[in-house]
């Protein structure tokens, strides 16, 4: 592989907008809100100091010293330790989580596109709650558009991710993430003009601790390894063109940081939103498509600021898709010794094939099932969120770090991630052969609750 980095600030803006996703926008402010603000901060921080930031260590480490896609990485990291070739399964469970999260990630991506053109055209103006739920069954109810959008943006992706990190990527997200970071600040400045800003800077950061149950802890640990984008591959493969003088911690807590930073931003402008409008605090799509199109109508601009926080999340989703790709691609040009261009639309054809039958879940295929309990009723939409979210993306982080803490070198880690002070060393391998593996394994078991 002899695709690299231009400088670690191309790195830092493509990994940041790897790790800004939906979470950040759906499900962050919702867990905040319900589990005392500042409260649930604090222990999401020192999450992602425990969890996420030495896990993420780690990918980039791994992916550095394998040069290849996860799948390879892990075949000749095993045999360079004489460890059993099995564990690069490792690597096929995240190729596989990254190619299905990016099946339907597109299809909820191609809603925000309709979104926002709707927003920039004002057809939510003047809408009741109802008004507003009416039009988003209308449109995944609606195979036809689906298919339209999730096309346009599957096409948006690959056409970008063909290019290679050089002349594809790095292009991008030159001008998107800048470009998002500014939209994010204009929102936010915004929302500081609000009545209910000073509300919500309470609401975010003054904790009370009566709130956070602990459940809420089990969530700020979740939260912390997904909103990192961590065991789909992903990271990894990002960590393959790293040079060999980059600084790994480093970089890592630069990526965090974004992605902290960004959550908290959107957390403000939500807050800020949805209290001047007079409108319950929510996640997932509710809050997305329903909850602030009706809070920022009550506002002053609102149709112009609610565009904004549409294409703020189409930027989002569009740097998250290209990073999921990624693996998918090098494991494909690998394995069938076929070039970029052709791996791309091999991988955007199956993404999209796959997309389809999630549209389809939301009406002609739709059915019901339990899991742990939990009656699902999205079809295969659910089936893939059960395997990637809670099996694949959790059990696939555990290995990670069981695999770099008991079978990689401990030479070889030291000179991969040249921690200072001495002592951070011990202290990250430490974590990833015992505090990670077990603080996941009771993630994983309260998955099912946490999502349902």
């Amino acid at each position: 592989m002899h695709e690299r980095w231009s400088s670690p600030a191309m790195f830092v803006l493509a990994a940041g907008g790897a790790a800004i996703g939906f979470n950040n926008f759906w499900q962050f402010p919702q867990l905040a809100a319900q589990y005392g603000g500042g409260a649930y901060l604090i222990v999401y921080l020192l999450c992602v100091l425990v969890i996420g930031v030495p896990l993420l260590m780690t990918e980039y480490a791994l992916g550095r010293s394998g040069r290849a896609s996860p799948v390879l990485t892990f075949h000749f990291l095993a045999s360079r330790v004489r460890a059993d070739p099995a564990w690069a399964v490792i690597g096929m469970m995240g190729i596989l989580g990254a190619f299905l999260i990016l099946s339907y990630l597109s299809v909820i991506a191609g809603w925000v596109i309709a979104y926002t053109l709707r927003a920039g055209l004002g057809i939510f103006s003047g809408l009741t709650a109802d008004g507003l739920n009416a039009q988003f069954s209308q449109l995944v109810k609606d195979p036809e558009k689906q298919l339209f959008w999730h096309t346009c943006f599957m096409t948006m992706t690959m056409v970008v991710a063909s290019h290679g990190v050089r002349h594809g990527l790095e292009v991008l997200v030159r001008y998107t993430m800048p470009l998002l970071l500014a939209l994010l600040l204009v929102l936010t400045v915004y929302a500081a003009t609000l009545d209910a800003f000073s509300h919500s800077v309470s609401a975010l950061f003054l904790p009370d601790f009566s709130k956070l149950s602990g459940m809420g802890v089990l969530a700020a640990m979740s939260q912390a390894f997904f909103s990192l984008g961590l065991g789909a591959g992903a990271m990894l493969m990002y960590g393959a063109y790293l040079g060999a003088d980059a600084n790994i911690a480093r970089l890592s807590l630069i990526v965090a940081g974004v992605d902290i930073v960004t959550a908290l931003f959107v957390s403000l402008v939500v807050f800020s939103v949805l209290f001047s409008g007079g409108v319950a605090v929510t996640s997932g799509p509710s809050l997305v498509f329903q909850a602030m199109p009706l809070a920022f109508d009550h506002l002053p601009y609102g149709r112009v600021f609610l565009t904004g926080f549409f294409a703020l999340l189409v930027l989002a989703a569009w740097t998250s898709a290209i990073a999921l790709a990624e693996p998918v691609m090098v494991w494909l040009s690998e394995r069938f010794s076929m070039s970029l261009r052709r791996s791309a639309l091999l991988c955007g054809a199956g993404a999209w094939a796959l997309g389809v039958v999630t549209i389809l879940s939301f009406n002609t295929w739709a059915f019901s099932f339990k899991f742990s309990g939990i009656v699902k009723q999205l079809g295969f939409f659910d089936v893939m969120q059960v395997l990637t979210a809670q099996l694949l993306l959790p059990l696939t982080g555990i290995l990670i770090a069981l695999f770099a803490g008991w079978r990689m070198k401990p030479d070889m880690m030291r000179e991969a991630l040249r921690l200072r002070p001495f002592w951070l060393y011990p202290v990250w391998v430490w974590s990833l052969r015992v505090v990670i593996p077990v603080l996941l394994l009771i993630v994983f078991f309260y998955l099912p609750e946490l999502f349902a």
